[in-house]
Formats: C-alpha cells, sequence, structure tokens
C-alpha cells in the first residue's frame, strides 16, 4: 500500500464487478446483461447527436430526459434524478440521505456494493438475514436505523417483494429513507414509483442497463419526493455538475419513448427466462423463483463451484458467489435462445458425465 493513501482507502474493501472476458464464441451469462440490442430508435438519436454540437456542453439538468422520465411515469419533473448508472445515483444516496450515526439496514444477501458504499461513506449498517427462502422480511425492518436499502428484485437472488409489502415497510419506517432499488424490476414486478405521492421517504432508483439494453452507456435515475431530489441534486452538483453528456441523453430519451420495442423485448426474456426455469428444474436444480433477467439455482448433487469451472471450459459462464449460505448457488443471465440452448446443452454434457 502507498505510503500517500488516505488512511479510509486502505481499509476499503472495493466491489469485484462481474468479469468481461475477451474470450471468442463466449456465451456470457455472468453479468445480467440484456441479451437483446437497444432499441434502432436509441442508435439513431445518438448518431443524430453527434456532430459539432460536441464542443458544448451537454445540458446539466438533463431537463429534456427529466420530462421523459415524469411523463413516463406520471411525475412531475423535479421528482426526477439522473446520474451515470444507478451505481451512481446510489453513491449519492448514501451521501445525501441516511444517517451515518445509525445503522443503515440491507439484507445479508444483496447486491455486494451496499458495504462498499458503507466502507466509502463511513455509513454504519447492519444487514438483516433473508429468510429459508431467502425471501426479504420486511417485518424485520422495523427498528431505528439511519435508512433502509434494498433491491427488488433482490440481487443475486431475483426474488420479489410486491408493492404490498414494501408499502408496509414504509408505514412503520416513516423517519428515515427508505431506499428500493429496481435495477430489475421490469422483468416480473410492479415499480414502487407509485407510492411516492403517498410516501415523502421513499426514493426508488432505476437502470437503463438492463431492461433497455443500455448497459454500455451508463444511465441510472432515481425518483422521490422532490425534497429528497433536491438533496442528490446538491451532492452532483458538489461533485460533478455535468454527468450526463449528450448521446447518453439522447439516446435515453429514446429508449423511453420506444415503448413497443422495450416491452417486445422484456416479454422476450421473461418467456425464454420461463423455459430456461422448467429445463433446468426437469435437470435437477433447484431454482429461486425469479422476477429478474436471471435466474439463482442449485443442483441437489453437484458443487456450484464444480459446474461453473467447467461450464466456463465449454465457453459459457456464469456467476458464482462464494458466499457462505449462496456457495451452491449460480446465477445465470437469461440469454437469447440459442445462448439457453448452448448453456443447457453444456449442463446435459457436464451431468452426464458423472
Amino acid at each position: 500500500m502507498s505510503r500517500f493513501w488516505n488512511p479510509l482507502i486502505k481499509k476499503l474493501v472495493p466491489y469485484v464487478p462481474g468479469e468481461q472476458p475477451k474470450i471468442q464464441d463466449l456465451v456470457k451469462l455472468n453479468t445480467n446483461e440484456n441479451p437483446f440490442p437497444p432499441s434502432p430508435k436509441v442508435l439513431a438519436a445518438i448518431s443524430a447527436a453527434t456532430g459539432e454540437g460536441l464542443r458544448l456542453y451537454p445540458d446539466p439538468d438533463a431537463s429534456a430526459l427529466k420530462a421523459t422520465i415524469a411523463n413516463y411515469y406520471n411525475l412531475t419533473p423535479d421528482c426526477v434524478f439522473v446520474g451515470n448508472g444507478s451505481d451512481e445515483v446510489l453513491a449519492h444516496t448514501f451521501q445525501a440521505l441516511f444517517n451515518p450515526e445509525r445503522p443503515l439496514l440491507f439484507p445479508d444477501i444483496t447486491y455486494s456494493f451496499y458495504p462498499v458504499y458503507c466502507g466509502l461513506y463511513r455509513q454504519a449498517f447492519e444487514t438483516v438475514p433473508l429468510d429459508e427462502q431467502f425471501k426479504i422480511r420486511v417485518e424485520k425492518y422495523d427498528g431505528l436505523n439511519g435508512g433502509i436499502i434494498f433491491p427488488n428484485p433482490n440481487a443475486p437472488t431475483g426474488c420479489l417483494l410486491s408493492l404490498d409489502e414494501i408499502e408496509r415497510l414504509l408505514k412503520v419506517n416513516t423517519e428515515t429513507v427508505v431506499v428500493v432499488d429496481e435495477a430489475y424490476i421490469d422483468f416480473g414486478g410492479e415499480s414502487a414509483a407509485k407510492l411516492i405521492d403517498r410516501y415523502d421517504n421513499l426514493l426508488v432508483v432505476q437502470t437503463l442497463s438492463k431492461s433497455r439494453s443500455l448497459a454500455g452507456m451508463r444511465v441510472g435515475l432515481a425518483l422521490g419526493h422532490p425534497e429528497l431530489i433536491e438533496a442528490l441534486e446538491r451532492v452532483k452538483n458538489s461533485f460533478n455538475s455535468y454527468p450526463l453528456d449528450k448521446l447518453a441523453q439522447a439516446g435515453a430519451v429514446a429508449a423511453f419513448e420506444d415503448d413497443g420495442y422495450f416491452q417486445q423485448c422484456r416479454d422476450d426474456v421473461i418467456r425464454e427466462r420461463e423455459a430456461l426455469v422448467d429445463r433446468l428444474s426437469a435437470m435437477g436444480f433447484e431454482v429461486l423463483p425469479s422476477a429478474a433477467n436471471f435466474v439463482f439455482c442449485r443442483h441437489a448433487e453437484r458443487d456450484a463451484g464444480e459446474l461453473a469451472a467447467a461450464l466456463r471450459e465449454r465457453k459459457v459462464i456464469v456467476r458464482h458467489f462464494m458466499s457462505e449460505r449462496i456457495a451452491q448457488f449460480l446465477r445465470i443471465t437469461i440469454g437469447t435462445s440459442q445462448q439457453n440452448s448452448k448453456l443447457l446443452e453444456a449442463l446435459e454434457a457436464i451431468l452426464g458425465s458423472k
């Protein structure tokens, strides 16, 4: 470690992103990217935004994008915040809206960036165990806290909380902010955005990386009461007043406007997911109920690490987590029908070779 490092940095354990290998003919099912391309209208909008205008700064407020998102969710633009991917939006949220002197609550099995941000921003935290079916227990989030955050559907499990359960949580937690991280909500859930007009402590965070096929563009957003959004804007404008470039803003607007393409791709992913669940179950896998663009599963007789390694030898990569409770699970992104077929063929060969 360098002697010039800030003492806090020496203690950080950074987030480890999913592997992005450079292997020819790889079936890449490890990072929950959408298997389908962005809308042609998105690509046309990005192309139209190129030109000599790039010498000028982008709109620092992303006004057109905020208006488009607000219209989509039946909100006003002052209820919308945008940033470079939902991870940046979450980072601003940790700085702006949680009480660092009281523990932030989140599930024991969840998005592993949360404890990283807690370390970076010196936020106390406590984890709340999932139940035996790996579901969030909202009744366990009623203690004194500095805020609550969880993905819905949860990651990496894919399990979904209903709006009724989220509202139950909001009713008993009125003094701190509740953040619902909806990176995967479009693949089987109902957004909590419709609860914003009733709960001024609710912040909903989303991304265009998953259901709108724009992981390479980095656009995230938050929806909430204007006072919550103002706090995020204060952090943003103290850090980077021009977070979204012109191409990202133009592409994101087009992504929301082309709702037909979005729904078609979303429905195709859901259909592929259900077919994959059926096949995996027939092979002896236990598959948790998923409302995301991935499945979380374990085999009754085969070690997850060995399965992941054997798949990799066949140029299929999936995500294997080493945490104790989930060490026998694999998280498998939903691919195209061709990719899913190659996955299943590889699994059949591996399981048949025992």
